[in-house]
């Protein structure tokens, strides 16, 4: 059983005093003492922190490199600019946004490519500028990627052609020999901050350049670019990349998630939301999270994320909703695949005992598996870290001499400086890594893998404590109002919550009226809160088994349930019948 711990709360259980009356929300637009209640347990105390115009976004001055980049783009405006992307959400929206910017800017010829994973694999490897090079560029960009890549970039600059590197990963010790570099990460850069995803990158650099094309008049014969017409991609590549939305990054997904409510959502958005059975106006930052960006990934995944780039660059719905729904198509394929996987490591790790000693669990946890598809490892690891509170790596054979593995971690260690202690102890053991903190990739020879894996469990030993392994879920409590469409949206609305800010979550007793399973592995419930006899219905995804107990303690988020027209409150489970609260 989960141990439930509540935010927000004293030691005597006793809930902070609400600042509403002293200004901390709007009351014209006061969504409720609710809301208050979850904005100061956020550490919210300030009205200042909640209202994030778009005035307030830090200014592009202190990047290093922006001013060789834009100088660099202004050269090659009238020349051939080929974009470099990554394969995942952030890379898709960032190629997208890159090739619109520049084309609104007066770039004659733009194009976009993405490395097939499967073939190239991540970044600007030499073998994906060979396929570039076909094109005859005079620039080469990368959105989301390019900053270890030291021989692609050689391979480039050798060819004649220039490499601009836009990316948010950490560096690695040596910085490839690019025209120029634009990344927060890097040495030397004073802008403050530093979770900026891969598209928040792109678009300060755009920034940039049209700052630049206006202090030499290239707008007196043509219209100024709206910069604002691309924050929906923004805000989706932000979130889908689950970076901390410290405040530059809630100005950037606040904004774009405007104008996606407001119906000025680009039609690819509006198709993938349709898909999802989620309205446009109601589309919170979760939604981009855990509907919209998985439907992107999986044509990175399974596919080409091609298609999800024409899909963010169609320009009439018709378009957006064929290669929309190709995208849903892969996403349930993506999903069967997904599901095949994660049993088979459960299996593995037995998780399906029912009563499973924790310490029979390695701290780093390594799976491996010959049949397993190398698009969707990372998923799984993220499932099974999910499952087991422990760092994940999981592992997939692309070639007789090299498994990759995908890894997600948990507060406490930083994945990609765990992987490069381990290269530094044992050398050779990987042949290339890269990531951040709480996510990473890596590669290495199939011998290697059992002494990679006894590795990685030493190094999760050395950073994490019983502490950070234990099985605990953070609520933000009761909620003592009545269950309704209008609170479950106001909820959504006074976002965006995220990496940092994390979306709320409640607890509370309920009892079962009726239960059973759909689709072979969700749970569909029947409830009255115990409280007031009020009833709800319920979900909870991946849990095939029914409930022995009448009477559950549950923690739950509150949605919405969009069927035919319908509008009906719900409850989604993420946690069946935890402990009693203790208070923190």
């Amino acid at each position: 059983m989960a141990l439930l711990i509540r935010r927000g709360q004293g030691v005597t259980g006793t809930p902070e005093k609400s600042e509403a009356a002293a200004g901390l929300t709007d009351t014209a637009t006061d969504p409720g003492a609710l809301v208050d209640r979850l904005y100061r347990s956020r550490g919210v105390r300030q009205p200042d922190e909640i209202d994030v115009p778009l005035s307030s976004l830090e200014p592009p001055d202190s990047l290093l490199g922006l001013d060789a980049a834009v100088t660099l783009l202004v050269e090659h405006l009238s020349g051939c600019i080929l974009i470099i992307g990554d394969f995942d959400a952030d890379g898709a929206t960032s190629s997208a946004l890159m090739v619109e910017g520049l084309r609104q800017m007066g770039a004659t010829n733009v194009d976009y490519l993405v490395p097939d994973r499967f073939e190239y694999g991540y970044g600007l490897t030499p073998g994906i500028v060979g396929v570039a090079l076909a094109s005859e560029p005079d620039l080469i960009v990368t959105v989301d990627n390019g900053i270890s890549s030291v021989d692609g970039v050689t391979m480039a600059r050798d060819a004649g052609v220039d490499v601009l590197i836009t990316d948010h990963h950490l560096p690695g010790s040596e910085l490839p020999p690019a025209s120029a570099i634009v990344n927060p990460n890097q040495q030397g850069c004073e802008f403050p901050w530093k979770s900026t995803a891969g598209v928040g990158v792109a678009f300060y650099v755009l920034s940039g350049l049209r700052r630049r094309l206006r202090e030499l008049g290239r707008f007196e014969a043509q219209r100024e670019p709206n910069l604002g017409t691309l924050l929906d991609l923004v805000a989706l590549g932000t979130i889908a990349d689950v970076v901390p939305l410290e405040r530059n990054n809630r100005v950037l997904v606040t904004e774009g998630l405007r104008r996606i409510r407001a119906g000025r959502a680009r039609p690819g958005i509006r198709a993938l939301a349709a898909f999802a059975n989620k309205p446009s106006k109601d589309l919170s930052a979760m939604d981009l999270g855990f509907t919209l960006g998985p439907r992107l990934n999986a044509a990175g995944r399974l596919e080409s994320m091609s298609l999800g780039i024409e899909c963010l660059l169609a320009r009439d719905e018709q378009t957006a909703t064929v290669m929309a729904a190709r995208l849903n198509e892969l996403n349930a394929e993506r999903r069967a695949i997904e599901q095949q996987m994660k049993e088979q490591a459960e299996d593995a790790l037995m998780l399906h005992r029912e009563y499973l000693d924790a310490a029979m669990l390695p701290v780093g946890v390594c799976l491996y598996h010959d049949d397993w598809h190398q698009g969707v490892v990372g998923i799984v690891a993220s499932r099974i870290k999910d499952r087991v509170n422990r760092p994940v790596i999981a592992f997939a054979r692309v070639a007789d001499d090299e498994i990759k593995g995908s890894g997600r971690s948990i507060p406490g260690l930083h994945i990609r400086d765990a992987l490069e202690a381990i290269a530094t102890r044992y050398p050779g053991i990987l042949t290339r890594f890269g990531g951040h903190a709480m996510a990473a990739g890596m590669s290495m020879a199939p011998e290697n893998y059992e002494r990679f894996r006894i590795a990685f469990d030493e190094e999760a030993r050395r950073w994490l404590t019983e502490q950070d392994l234990a099985d605990v879920v953070v609520t933000d409590g009761e909620i003592d109002e009545e269950l309704t469409v209008p609170l479950a949206k106001s909820i959504h609305t006074a976002g965006p919550w995220g990496q940092g800010f994390p979306q709320p979550l409640f607890d509370g007793e309920f009892d079962i009226t009726s239960q059973h399973i759909i689709g072979e592995r969700h749970l569909r419930l029947r409830l009255k809160v115990a409280a007031t006899g009020q009833k709800v219905e319920g979900i909870a995804f991946n849990h095939n088994r029914l409930l022995p107990k009448k009477r559950v303690r549950l923690a739950y988020r509150l949605d919405v349930n969009y069927y035919q027209g319908m509008e009906t409150a719900q409850i989604i489970v993420e946690e069946v019948d935890v402990s009693e609260p203790t208070l923190r």
